[in-house]
């Protein structure tokens, strides 16, 4: 994944830039807009399924790491793989991270809302800022230090409103701890990326897949099998779709369109998925922003740009 993203659902391995035609940048466009769109439907699948957050994710991992093993098996993919023990290592670790990052996020879909979650979760490039001081002594600039206090008086007016959005009812208390879970999976989101990221030479599909595979045993003792037998075909099909959509054609999109394009577009196409997951949740269940948060969303979102565009113009030219 490219470090830019903001989307709760990629990994942060590098794919290789390449020269690319305007009509393959286009392309791009499209691939990337599609997949941020898959993204903003996640939440409605986890509602719907009617299953647990790690049940959810057990069997995201278990549909996903099947609809990819084909997909690299039918790409040649395995061949030449490159990973290292070095490398397999720091893939699995980000793995761990990741999945338990899935599970936080859904259930904090439970707690609050789904786009309150959302909003509260894309704060997690500050994160990735903080943990790269903390853990690698990345300097911290007075700019990068500016975006942090932008995006913090961001959430701060989001979590005026106790995590509660309007039409939801919003209790205070479960809005909170719904806010908790999703600072908390930004966290690990944050982890993963400082590990996966120097993970280089490997096929994204493959660090994908090595992460969901591993999820499988990793969350089992967390699963409620039991509830296997409640889901009805209804059920079956949200989480075959999270499998499949939202871990299998999402991230073959991802990673095409990140070949065709300039970090900057990246970084602003991320922005399609918190904008369709807001109105999913309008459209499906009728919840919207209140007017406070409305204020801090838009701290969010161009702190966010602030300082994932100030990278891509420091970045060495694609073209």
């Amino acid at each position: 994944m490219n470090p830019t993203s903001t989307s709760p659902e990629r990994h942060p391995a590098q794919v290789a830039a390449q020269a690319v035609s305007p009509r393959q940048e286009r392309r791009g466009v499209l691939q990337l807009t599609a997949a941020m769109l898959l993204s903003g439907t996640i939440g409605v699948f986890v509602v719907e399924s009617g299953a647990s957050p790690f049940t959810v994710v057990f069997y995201r991992c278990v549909f996903g790491a099947l609809f990819l093993a084909l997909y690299c098996l039918a790409r040649g993919y395995f061949r030449q793989h490159g990973f290292t023990a070095r490398k397999l290592g720091l893939t699995a670790l980000g793995g761990v991270f990741i999945v338990f990052n899935w599970a936080f996020l859904f259930e904090s879909y439970r707690r609050t809302s789904i786009s309150v979650a959302t909003v509260v979760y894309h704060t997690q490039p500050f994160i990735v800022v903080l943990l790269g001081a903390a853990l690698f002594k990345e300097r911290l600039t007075a700019r990068k230090a500016g975006w942090l206090g932008i995006a913090f008086l961001g959430l701060v007016l989001v979590a005026g409103a106790g995590g509660g959005v309007a039409g939801a009812g919003g209790a205070t208390g479960a809005g909170l701890a719904g806010m908790g879970y999703a600072l908390l999976a930004a966290l690990f989101y944050g982890l993963s990326t400082v590990v996966t990221k120097r993970v280089t030479g490997i096929r994204p599909h493959l660090v994908a897949l090595v992460q969901v595979t591993l999820g499988i045993p990793l969350l089992l003792p967390f699963t409620r099998l039991s509830e296997s037998t409640e889901l009805g075909g209804a059920g079956w099909g949200w989480l075959i779709g999270l499998g499949v959509l939202h871990t299998g054609v999402m991230y073959v999109l991802m990673y095409a369109a990140y070949q065709k394009l300039p970090t900057s577009k990246i970084a602003v196409l991320a922005f399609v998925y918190p904008a369709a997951a807001l109105l999913c949740d309008w459209a499906v269940y009728g919840h919207h922003i209140t007017w406070l948060q409305a204020l801090g969303v838009p701290l969010i979102v161009a702190a966010t740009l602030g300082v994932n565009l100030r990278r891509a113009s420091t970045a060495p030219t694609r073209r």
